[in-house]
């Protein structure tokens, strides 16, 4: 039987999902963070699901995609890049990107992450179309499950008095003690064999102090540590200096390529003066990762020839989907450069699309970051598990996940009924509530 997959309907629904108070160099999590969930419905009745940022800079453009492809077959994912999108980004453009953490924002960058869910979702409806799983679509699995790191972050006991919130059984973790309670308990839930702290928080001694602490009680284990560029030159050498025995590697100490190259030649350095010239790691110079200084194929250049990064940490709802995430991964291949996965707040679509395109990437040597583990809210029917922390890659038509229909309702009135205070993320705003004259730190911060 022939399939009419031509596109009947699009639907768009902002939500609302609880999230614990984290902390990063920006501020903190609010008690609620938006994200947005597409909906690609077929003339055949087939649905294909898609996720991404729920902010207003994300939830204008995606309504004028939606408009835009009624009609259109849900096969034609190359014509949807090849839409005309016109992205408003006249108030972040330039702007370090508070929310993601991921480098400077641009009206590309923008309009790549509406389309990243869009094509998850003509992927989602694909597969399900052809009883295929979309790994299959993205040319077959490598391995049968995708392992995960646990992402551990300084955090409070709870969001501020008086601000409504869901409750929170994880408890503060505001110095290495609770660092490493906290890694237990997420190794003891999900079995990971990794731990990946977000820094940038608190001095870089203390930070330090911290890591040394997981690995005393991890020995042995991949460790990382992300102040997302929270450091000088001088204070991003001195911390990998401390700490390079036990750092898998080093993510985004200091901002932008020029620094990054400039703390990666002075790595090398120190490497190649060290006894036996493989001192400051494992395996000689200890790497530098990134998710902010590469996000876009426009960025590769002049990271990849000054050899500042030696990881990159991609992701699909800013690199413009699964297919572009294969495409960086053989452009980091043919450079010798790393790959792994970064993560923002997200629910299981999402995790589900991570899964399925990690599963088709060669050579992905490190674990994959993901806070799923601290989200408690999800619009699927089922909860995806972690074992030994790894996800199973699923083999079921598409991404292999199903909406739940009265949850996602219920998330999406909660934004409804929102006063518009929570519908874009402001980690410095959620702080401010705590410390009234907080102001998003100028960097480097050390």
């Amino acid at each position: 039987m022939t399939r009419d997959l031509t596109i009947a309907e699009v639907r768009l629904t902002p939500i609302l999902v609880a999230d614990a108070p984290l902390l990063n160099t920006q501020g903190v999590h609010q008690p609620y963070t938006p994200r947005l969930i597409v909906e690609i419905v077929t003339a055949d009745g087939i649905t294909g699901l898609g996720e991404t940022y729920g902010d207003a800079k994300y939830l204008e453009p995606a309504r004028s995609l939606a408009k835009l492809l009624t009609g259109r077959s849900v096969m034609d994912v190359n014509g949807l890049f090849g839409i005309d999108l016109a992205v408003d980004a006249s108030g972040v453009e330039g702007r370090t990107d508070a929310g993601g953490l991921r480098g400077v924002q641009s009206a590309d960058k923008l309009r790549l992450s509406v389309l990243s869910a869009f094509e998850v979702a003509c992927l989602d409806a694909q597969g399900k179309a052809l009883g295929l799983p979309v790994h299959a679509l993205l040319g077959g699995r490598l391995r049968d499950a995708v392992e995960y790191s646990a992402y551990l972050f300084y955090k409070w006991a709870g969001h501020p008095a008086g601000v409504p919130a869901e409750p929170d059984e994880w408890g503060a973790a505001l110095d290495p003690a609770g660092v490493v309670e906290q890694a237990r308990g997420l190794r003891e839930r999900h079995g990971f064999g990794s731990f990946k702290l977000k820094g940038g928080v608190f001095p870089p001694d203390e930070e330090i102090a911290a890591v040394r602490a997981l690995a005393d009680a991890f020995p042995g284990h991949p460790l990382r540590l992300d102040p997302n560029g929270a450091w000088s030159v001088a204070t991003s050498l001195e911390v990998a200096r401390e700490l390079g025995d036990v750092l898998e590697y080093l993510e985004d100490p200091t901002l932008g390529t020029p620094a990054m190259a400039e703390v990666a030649a002075g790595l090398r350095t120190a490497a190649r003066s060290a006894p036996g010239g493989g001192g400051g790691g494992r395996r000689g110079s200890l790497p530098l990762a990134t998710n902010m200084c590469v996000t876009t194929f426009g960025e590769i250049k002049e990271a990849f020839t000054r050899d500042a990064v030696q990881v990159v940490l991609c992701d699909h709802h800013y690199w413009g989907g699964l297919r572009n995430t294969q495409r960086l991964a053989a452009v980091c291949a043919a450079f010798g450069v790393g790959v792994s996965m970064h993560s923002n707040t997200h629910l299981g679509i999402s995790l589900a699309a991570m899964t399925q395109v990690a599963a088709t990437v060669p050579d992905l040597h490190h674990a994959c970051d993901s806070h799923y583990p601290w989200q408690t809210e999800d619009v699927l029917t089922e909860r995806t598990a972690f074992v030994d922390g790894r996800v199973a890659v699923s083999d079921a038509p598409g991404l292999g996940v199903e909406l739940d229909r009265d949850e996602l309702a219920r998330l999406h009135r909660r934004w409804a009924e929102d006063d518009g205070s929570l519908r874009d993320r402001d980690d410095a705003a959620a702080m401010r509530t705590a410390r009234p004259g907080w102001r998003t730190p100028v960097m480097p911060r050390w």
